[in-house]
């Protein structure tokens, strides 16, 4: 089965070719967990989902790691700024453990919520400070990183494919540390970038911090904190070997963070660090960029709270393909929340009993999907399933096995037991007497009932067997 991925890398779509026979080795770039992360940010992690899905749904053995930032990320991605998760400890007068705990805790009960699977490996940042530290003393001893009173730095000039990723030029790469609140005159070149920032300077006051070996005549036992990129290099390393197969985050991350975690793994290692590097768009507001600090953010429970489910969400996300902007309306929201409910509907007059998935639909599932995981290709087969010739029990199980990659919670759907279908007491009554009503051909009685559903905030379609579908508006 030839899986086609768009390999940031060669800018170009490659087949599939694992480093072990049916297995994949997949690395996401997870979140900083100082603030509830927004649905721009969950959707990356939908993407990324979608990823591990397919291959599961390949019977490929998945070995993923989604890490969690909880120290060294500045304010800027470029080591600039104030540490994200010490401004947050400071705010709300809680240890960077605990703000770290707590938004954890959100990120995974909001993950779970739209249906992502776990993946086998969730290494906090704070966890792997040794394994960071055996890195950047492999890189000294290597030449590439150097030390100053203030921090320890990677040489980018002494890695020659340090824009590969990018395909910039040298002289457009965004500057690393070395500008601003934390210039540092022993820096050798404005683009190199911390992997150890030392308890000093602006960083003196740092809440979290470890001893070293690195040595700076400002500070005791070369005590500091490691540089934001180099976590994901030691996480990789440690969870998956020092090559892997997927590496994936959002398309942010490619000039700077990205770009970095390269240099110092490959130095380092003397190996490449990822075969297929892909990278998922941004998910706007309005058009505009969705940011937390400019106050153009919605999360999760702001979404529930204005009455939309968390799996109609997840059918927002899959009507655009991961490396397309996606532009965030309530209105687009609404459709969605009203397009799934129409389907949930037609899959409930299914019935219950569940037959074969068809072999033709499955096949031309797999033609979209597996060109570059085109999750709105594979969508526009759920009307033509519907009205095949195919019984109904074999239409059924081919829309669950389609279900498998969407992650709607269809199954949980024929066993009653999803929220979306559940109407009120009320509501069920003037659905059955409205049935009989017309069956009864009492049209007068039938169309008092229509009127008051419609009230209940219902369209009601009648369909030629005397049933009816409802969706929520």
């Amino acid at each position: 089965m030839k899986i086609l991925i768009y390999n940031t890398l060669t800018r170009k779509k490659e087949e599939f070719k694992p480093i072990k026979a049916g297995n994949l080795s997949f690395y996401y770039c997870g979140p900083t967990v100082y603030w509830t992360q927004h649905i721009g940010n969950l959707r990356g992690a939908y993407c990324a989902d979608i990823v591990h899905r397919v291959f599961k749904y390949l019977n490929y053995d998945v070995s993923m790691v989604r890490n969690y930032t909880d120290v060294g990320h500045l304010t800027s991605d470029e080591d600039e700024g104030e540490d994200k998760m010490e401004k947050t400890s400071l705010k709300e007068k809680k240890s960077p453990e605990e703000i770290a705990s707590k938004f954890i805790k959100i990120y995974e009960n909001d993950t779970k919520k739209i249906n992502i699977l776990e993946p086998k490996y969730k290494p906090r940042a704070t966890e792997n400070i040794d394994e960071m530290i055996d890195i950047i003393q492999l890189l000294i001893a290597k030449g590439y990183a150097y030390v100053t009173d203030l921090a320890v730095y990677f040489e980018v000039e002494k890695f020659k494919n340090y824009n590969e990723l990018s395909g910039r030029k040298p002289d457009k790469n965004k500057t690393g540390a070395g500008r601003g609140n934390i210039s540092d005159p022993k820096k050798k070149n404005p683009r190199d970038f911390a992997l150890w920032f030392f308890k000093a300077g602006s960083h003196k006051n740092a809440l979290q911090f470890w001893p070293s070996p690195f040595s700076s005549p400002l500070v005791e036992s070369g005590c500091g904190f490691p540089g934001w990129h180099l976590e994901c290099s030691a996480m990789i390393k440690k969870n998956l070997g020092d090559t892997i197969d997927i590496h994936m985050g959002g398309i942010e991350h490619v000039s700077v963070h990205h770009s970095n975690e390269i240099a110092q793994s490959e130095a380092a290692n003397g190996v490449k660090l990822a075969n297929y590097w892909i990278h998922n768009e941004h998910l706007l507001l309005n058009d505009g960029k969705m940011s937390k600090s400019e106050g153009t953010a919605y999360s999760l429970d702001d979404i529930e709270d204005k009455g939309f489910s968390p799996i109609a969400l997840r059918y927002f996300y899959l009507q655009a393909h991961y490396r397309s902007r996606q532009n965030f309306t309530f209105e687009a929201l609404k459709a969605a929340q009203k397009g799934l409910t129409g389907i949930i509907n037609k899959i409930e007059r299914l019935g219950g009993k569940i037959g074969v998935a068809n072999k033709d639909f499955k096949d031309k599932f797999l033609d979209y999907l597996l060109d570059d995981f085109n999750t709105p290709r594979t969508l526009s087969l759920i009307p033509e399933v519907l009205k095949s010739s195919l019984k109904d029990e074999d239409k059924l199980a081919t829309i669950l096995d389609f279900d498998n990659i969407w992650g709607l919670n269809f199954l949980e759907i024929i066993k009653k037991e999803d929220l979306v279908l559940e109407y009120s007491d009320e509501v069920k009554e003037m659905i059955i007497e409205r049935e009989k009503a017309r069956q009864e051909k009492n049209f007068s009685k039938s169309d008092d009932l229509r009127k008051k559903l419609i009230d209940f905030g219902y369209d009601v379609n009648d369909l030629p067997d005397g049933k009816m579908e409802l969706i929520k508006k």
